[in-house]
């Protein structure tokens, strides 16, 4: 019988037969040039993922005017001075085998820096929902220009030889916002209900099929529902999803939300389950008679292959999997599930990286991604005897990638199981998909031939015997007790040995640490005790609502009853009450009869003084270095190995 039958069956849209029904759908990289051209890192980008043989790639976001780019590495298309780049780009997906698409993209009032200088456009003055700035209402001219530039754009697309265009009217930018009831408060013949904001994106799609005629396929991106208060509904959008294919759309790529919707959802945290949007793109599919693309955290080919076969979708986009795993599509169609490193959907790479941080994308378990132009693809010219002083996430991405490029690799790790920090957090909720990732990759460096040595310390001794050529130094953090009078009485533990289960939880818990460590200890504690609450000396939470992850765990906390003092230090602990000093003043939080220390890590640098005395070689990694995310923990890791 062959594998993933629905997945891999062709797929003809208006005369492009794409060989299977796997979209790579557009994701921003910020890999492009100043000047808004291709550049060599994003085509190596592409070329990699090329090679897995998706039915159709959608190269990101592309600027249809300079008055819609977000920023200034986003891709141009408004000029016919990209088309060399962009022909570049299609020719690299083409030679995979995949069809080639390009999204044309406004910002609209999601141009910060346009925002800045009171440049940005929108549908009304309404204020961005994330930037708290009005753009500019556009008058009819504007509208007019912004029409014809994606017409323009849809042009060049198909002089650099892509194969179709996407319109993106999803996500809260422009486009999405004449949709929109918060964007769009116009009363003219584009505003005051769904019918009439759907008016300029039904005129963008019917300029653009005039100009590139009735032979070139168009999608149109949307967000089926807002999912934001005050925002349009799924109801809303199937009224109007008709006519935005009777003026010329071709596919309807379903996606759901805005970046102004709480929870990113966009990008949906482990908290959704993958495919948890697939039933939007039944409906749509409900009310018109073209392909529709799903989209929602897939990752697995054999659930797709059920959405195809259930009529939920034609084709299904896997996102954020192409970052942690260019390869999973081969290895399915191989049989191979085994070997596909499954996103864990994190967004510390791909969403967190590029928008919080202004850098290029990365995924935090994959680091080839986005380094692609210097990522080692073959073996050292001299192979090292390399040891590597404990198998945590830095650790055992060291050792994976020591022993891929062929180095001689031994782990010391002194616990009793390798994982080292992630064994404690995939324990709390909506976790455990980090707990196999890390197994994922224990596995995968064990069957390199790596050895790992668990409950063993590498100490001087070893090291003054052994001689390594070189010595990662991965040895973590040491947990943090902080100074407060009682905090040796019998009722106080650490966040570790909660969520291990050697303690149990108590009726009344206190958790003095608000960071990560802290409030996911406390979600896991909150449907388990009575009552709870988390003190952090910082006056604002170290876990960002702006992140997806940490929006569901403050929520949830919230409606678990969970109460978060904010600016508070614990003055001292007592046998059935905790002091706490807030402003100044002290409260007795009263009755207390656990308190559990979730304050963090400080590293762990005892091996790189030995090294240093004994003259090898060496490097730190991980927490080693500072406790910090799975992203730099595993970027570090990997990094030490490329540079043996």
């Amino acid at each position: 019988m062959q594998r993933l039958p629905n997945l891999l069956s062709p797929i003809v849209i208006k005369g492009l037969e794409l060989e299977n029904r796997v979209v790579m759908p557009p994701m921003g990289t910020n890999l492009g040039n100043k000047d808004a051209t291709v550049s060599d890192a994003l085509l190596a980008y592409m070329r990699r993922r090329a090679q897995a043989r998706p039915g159709l790639i959608i190269a990101e976001i592309s600027a249809v005017h300079e008055s819609g780019a977000l920023i200034d590495t986003e891709l141009g298309i408004y000029d016919d001075r990209f088309i060399p780049g962009l022909k570049m780009l299609s020719e690299t997906i083409h030679a995979g085998g995949s069809g080639a698409a390009v999204q044309l993209h406004h910002g609209g009032r999601e141009c910060f820096f346009l925002l800045n200088e009171g440049k940005a456009l929108g549908p009304s003055a309404e204020p961005s929902l994330i930037y708290g700035m009005p753009p500019k209402e556009m008058t009819l001219d504007d509208m007019r220009m912004i029409r014809e530039s994606f017409a323009a754009a849809a042009v060049r697309a198909r002089r650099a030889g892509f194969d179709m265009v996407e319109i993106h009217a999803a996500h809260g930018y422009l486009l999405c916002q004449f949709l929109s009831p918060i964007a769009n408060r116009r009363q003219d013949e584009y505003g005051a209900s769904m019918k009439n904001r759907a008016r300029f994106v039904v005129e963008v799609i019917e300029e653009v099929r005039r100009n590139v005629g009735d032979d070139f396929p168009i999608s149109l991106r949307l967000s089926v529902d807002e999912s934001i208060r005050g925002g349009y509904t799924q109801e809303d959008m199937l009224t109007v999803v008709p006519d935005f294919v009777k003026a010329g759309a071709d596919v309807i790529h379903a996606s759901l939300g805005t970046y102004g919707t709480p929870g990113g959802i966009t990008s949906a945290p482990a908290e959704f389950d993958p495919g948890f949007n697939a039933f939007r793109a039944r409906k749509v599919k409900e009310v018109v008679d073209v392909p529709v693309i799903t989209v929602g955290r897939f990752t697995d080919p054999s659930l797709a292959d059920e959405v195809i076969r259930r009529g939920d979708a034609d084709l299904v986009s896997f996102g954020r999997q192409f970052l942690a795993d260019p390869e999973f599509l081969p290895k399915a169609r191989a049989g191979r599930y085994e070997d596909i490193r499954t996103c864990i959907a994190c967004n510390q790479g791909c969403i967190e990286r590029l928008m919080f941080e202004g850098k290029t994308v990365r995924c935090a378990i994959n680091p080839e991604t986005g380094q692609e132009t210097i990522y080692p693809g073959t073996p050292a010219g001299t192979p090292r005897k390399v040891w590597i002083a404990g198998a945590g996430p830095s650790g055992l991405m060291a050792a994976h990638e020591a022993s891929r490029l062929g180095h001689a690799v031994t782990v010391f790790e002194k616990e009793g199981a390798a994982g080292g920090q992630l064994l404690f957090a995939s324990i709390p909720p909506f976790k455990k998909v980090y707990g196999a990732w890390v197994r994922w990759l224990e596995q995968k460096v064990r069957q390199s031939g790596v050895e790992i040595r668990t409950g063993v310390t590498l100490d001087e001794d070893a090291l003054e015997k052994g001689r390594p050529d070189f010595v990662i130094v991965a040895t973590g953090g040491e947990k943090v007790v902080p100074d407060i009078p009682g905090i040796d009485l019998p009722q106080v533990h650490d966040a570790w040995e909660i969520l291990a289960g050697t303690v149990p939880p108590g009726r009344d818990v206190l958790v003095i640490g608000g960071g990560l460590i802290g409030m996911e200890t406390a979600d896991f504690l909150c449907p388990r005790v009575k009552t709870l609450t988390v003190v952090e000396a910082l006056k604002r939470s170290p876990v960002s609502k702006l992140t997806s992850h940490g929006y569901m765990l403050h929520r949830r906390l919230k409606d678990g009853g969970c109460a978060l003092i904010l600016g508070g230090s614990v003055a001292r602990i007592e046998t059935d009450s905790v002091s706490v000093m807030v402003k100044g003043e002290e409260r007795r939080l009263s009755p207390v009869d656990q308190v559990v220390v979730a304050v963090g890590l400080s590293p762990r640098r005892e091996l790189k003084a030995i090294c240093e005395r004994l003259s090898i070689p060496h490097t730190l990694a991980g927490d080693a270095v500072s406790p910090r995310r799975i992203i730099e923990a595993t970027e570090e890791g990997a990094k030490a190995a490329w540079g043996i």
